[in-house]
């Protein structure tokens, strides 16, 4: 798939998975995938290198429909056939990162506001994760909450680059936040806390799509 194309793929629900959390990584993307996620991405924290390489591998096998994003490791999104690499505040920046996934793999960056994100895409990221847009559950979280009115102005600033909505967005949340103008909405615990992952995901697409936030 070239870059371009996923691109316009990264439309909708976006499951995160980590090595950390209630379910294994496997399964939980599966869930993700079959109840609609557009993408997901793999955060790897307590993993050595050759174990997260190995697991990033087999999810882009379980997967091979679905975008597939590492955290943090441009050399590990690359190595495993992974269609981009996230990076955050602390992390490669978004121009480096480009030089070790070339121009073929999605760059995402985290952006806390509109400066962040303008200069995040300058710097050769693509898409962009926007949060935190509500107080999280499962990971903590420094600064305020932008709240729907502070995601929408991030949206419309870099418009068209997608924005992924991200923390504490669940079934009560979504659609607002695909109203805001949002390409994605990222979710951990609305779909690992479920009793049914895969039936949770689906649930949050549909709401999602419905508030108009698949476009095409």
């Amino acid at each position: 798939m070239r870059s371009r194309d996923r691109l316009a793929a990264l439309r909708g629900l976006y499951g995160i998975v980590t090595d950390e959390g209630p379910l294994p990584p496997i399964p939980w993307a599966r869930a993700l995938a079959a109840g609609g996620a557009c993408a997901v991405q793999l955060r790897v924290k307590r993993l050595p290198a050759r174990e997260a390489l190995s697991l990033a591998r087999a999810l882009r096998a379980a997967l091979p429909e679905t975008i597939l994003v590492v955290n943090d490791r441009p050399d590990l999104a690359l190595l495993s056939g992974a269609d981009g690499v996230h990076v955050g505040e602390e992390d490669l920046s978004p121009a480096d990162a480009r030089r070790v996934v070339g121009p073929g793999l999605l760059v995402g960056a985290t952006a806390r506001s509109a400066a962040a994100a303008l200069a995040a895409l300058r710097g050769g990221a693509d898409h962009l994760g926007v949060g935190p847009v509500f107080p999280s559950a499962t990971k903590p979280i420094a600064g305020r909450p932008l709240g729907i009115p502070g995601l929408a102005r991030i949206c419309a600033a870099v418009r068209p680059a997608p924005v992924v909505a991200i923390s504490g967005i669940d079934a009560s949340s979504v659609g607002a936040v695909a109203a805001a103008g949002a390409a994605c909405a990222a979710v951990i615990g609305a779909v690992a806390a479920s009793e049914d992952p895969a039936a949770a995901a689906r649930t949050l697409a549909a709401a999602f799509a419905r508030a108009g936030g698949v476009r095409s």
